[in-house]
């Protein structure tokens, strides 16, 4: 089974990475193209999502599908969404940044994303905790360095979970979820 496996109706712990680590996330443009997909499959009852951070080459999510994209899974319609959507704005916009995405295979010309995305089960309140925290503390680490706390954060919602207030309208509780775990 791959490590991206994901069974709809479980609630995971989902990281996908820009390819060759790429900090094509620093650019607020992507990340709102990460949050218009977020909110396009959960308009469409496709995924829930509640929480996620967006760092400059990889993405944290806790999200649940609810099952598949027509033949395709929603991970798979939300990496492939995303990668259009960068391909076309780096073509308007940057060009010669597109390029560092060029890659030599018989399917496609460009690659966003690395294959094969982690993926782990949070079968426990315990464990969804963690990462919910490893989540919002994501930014702060001294690598990073994006934030003072973790609510200071703009691309995360840590800000949902100290006050209860978004804009990021797609957000769900993981508390109110967690009770059937």
């Amino acid at each position: 089974m791959r490590k991206s496996y994901m069974q709809p109706g479980s609630i995971f712990f989902f990281t996908a990475t820009i390819h060759k680590w790429i900090p094509l996330l620093a650019d607020d443009y992507c990340k709102e193209i990460v949050l218009t997909s977020f909110k396009n499959l959960s308009e469409r009852g496709l995924l829930q999502v509640y929480a996620f951070v967006i760092m400059p080459n990889h993405v944290h999510i806790i999200w649940k599908t609810t099952g598949l994209n027509g033949k395709e899974t929603v991970q798979g319609s939300f990496l492939k969404y995303t990668s259009h959507a960068f391909r076309k704005h780096l073509t308007s916009q940057l060009p010669e940044k597109l390029e560092q995405f060029r890659v030599n295979a018989s399917n496609k010309q460009f690659e966003f994303w690395k294959r094969d995305s982690l993926a782990i089960h949070l079968y426990s309140p315990e464990v969804a905790y963690q990462k919910l925290e490893y989540i919002h503390r994501n930014p702060l680490a001294s690598h990073w360095n994006l934030a003072t706390s973790p609510e200071h954060y703009k691309w995360s919602s840590a800000f949902y979970y100290l006050s209860g207030e978004t804009e990021f309208l797609f957000l769900k509780n993981i508390r109110t979820a967690l009770h059937g775990i």
